[in-house]
């Protein structure tokens, strides 16, 4: 008897139990619009700044692997944090080329090369506004060291005179990077008698 008028009293409670409708929810989402479009908001500016660090990191990454080389490394001074900024006298450049990790060239000689690395101001080609370029000091082996770099148009400098090659995006980007067009820097001027493409590499 305790049994069925149990049962009888949990039927009765599930009968009374009245169940929501969808549309309750959604009116609720309306009236409550305000807070439903702020918690919507917040979420939308999460997930945008998480992919946007994604984008960048990979983006730095794709970056860095593409200009760089497996093959290659730079030697900078300790704490300087870019070619411009570091400076390698000349005894411990001649230091740093007998290190037996350096490759051997065809020749049997050391595949080192010790450039010079300065940053100057261009104006852009239909402006006047300066940018920043950098001009690197080459020696023989410093080609060899990037076969990804080709002559496109001209031709190499000459050992020791006043002769410069300039990069295709330079060329077309910015005055005096045209072939027959001259750069002043270093106290004197310079020629362009040569424009190389690197393929997008550094």
């Amino acid at each position: 008897m305790a049994c069925r008028e149990n049962e009888d009293s949990r039927r009765a409670e599930e009968d009374r139990v009245v169940k929501i409708p969808f549309s309750y929810s959604l009116r609720n989402l309306w009236i409550r619009r305000l807070t439903t479009i702020l918690t919507v908001s917040g979420m939308a500016l999460v997930v945008f700044v998480f992919a946007a660090v994604l984008m960048l990191a990979q983006g730095l990454q794709k970056t860095l692997v593409q200009t760089g080389s497996y093959d290659n490394v730079v030697v900078i001074r300790k704490a300087s944090e870019s070619e411009v900024q570091s400076g390698v006298e000349r005894l411990q450049a001649s230091i740093i080329e007998t290190q037996p990790e350096i490759a051997l060239g065809s020749d049997g000689k050391r595949l080192a090369a010790k450039e010079l690395v300065v940053l100057i101001a261009l104006p852009k080609r239909g402006t006047d506004k300066p940018s920043n370029i950098v001009i690197r000091g080459i020696e023989e082996k410093s080609i060899i060291l990037r076969p990804q770099v080709k002559l496109v148009q001209g031709r190499m400098p000459r050992t020791g005179s006043a002769e410069i090659i300039a990069g295709a995006s330079i060329s077309q980007r910015f005055e005096g990077g045209g072939i027959g067009e001259s750069l002043r820097f270093g106290m004197r001027d310079w020629t362009v008698v040569g424009i190389f493409d690197a393929g997008n590499s550094g």
